[in-house]
């Protein structure tokens, strides 16, 4: 799509409940337009009004959000995934992962991309958080869930998906990070929800996967 002069809502307005504490930090939308919109991708330049009256340009990202899980095996390893990264022209080790569909729940996206990239089922899920990845650019929040109770299926890949699947342990994982090999943020993030969900020190709250309706698969 080209450039586009047209004026358009901001990604993300203040919220209305922004402690007091904080209005002096605020910047306020004054006018922006599409730069450019691909198939994922919505980059915006904004006008905005900053707190003592000047005005500066921002440019940024709109992104629907996606999921990352951690998917845990019988025997305590964790599913992982090899992948090429065009834009870091490398293969990179992350969690199962994906960004969700419009009018997608977060619970069914994180059940559709653990079953599509890796053939897995899970029989119970939990919610530990959600990531910002990259917050001075992108309005993109990564949600963070655990899966398990596993057990195999097919996979379904999309087109032009190549993925190679295997199995991690929690040390194997850590070691790698300690050598600065695991760079990828969501998979960083999920890594110490899981070390700290291990040592009794954060909570997940284990739910059921539904049987039936619209959340189950």
């Amino acid at each position: 799509m080209s450039e586009s002069s047209v004026t358009v809502t901001p990604g993300i307005l203040p919220a209305a409940d922004l402690d007091p504490s904080e209005h002096h930090l605020v910047e306020r939308f004054e006018q922006g337009r599409q730069a450019w919109r691909g198939k994922m991708l919505d980059v915006r330049i904004d006008t905005v009004t900053l707190p003592d009256g000047g005005r500066a340009t921002r440019e940024y990202i709109v992104h629907p959000g996606a999921v990352a899980v951690v998917a845990l095996l019988d025997d305590g390893r964790l599913v992982m995934e090899r992948q090429y990264r065009y834009p870091l022209g490398r293969v990179v080790l992350e969690v199962p992962a994906g960004k969700i569909d419009p009018g997608e729940s977060i619970w069914r996206c994180a059940q559709r991309e653990l079953a599509e990239e890796t053939g897995y089922r899970a029989r119970e899920w939990a919610r530990a958080g959600v990531l910002h990845n990259a917050c001075a650019y992108s309005t993109e929040g990564i949600e963070i869930w655990f899966a398990r109770g596993l057990h195999p299926g097919e996979r379904q890949l999309d087109h032009g998906e190549l993925i190679d699947i295997l199995p991690m342990s929690m040390d194997e994982l850590d070691a790698l990070a300690c050598r600065g090999e695991l760079t990828d943020a969501k998979t960083l993030i999920a890594l110490q929800w899981l070390q700290r969900w291990r040592a009794g020190a954060w909570a997940l709250d284990w739910q059921p996967t539904p049987s039936s309706g619209p959340d189950s698969l």
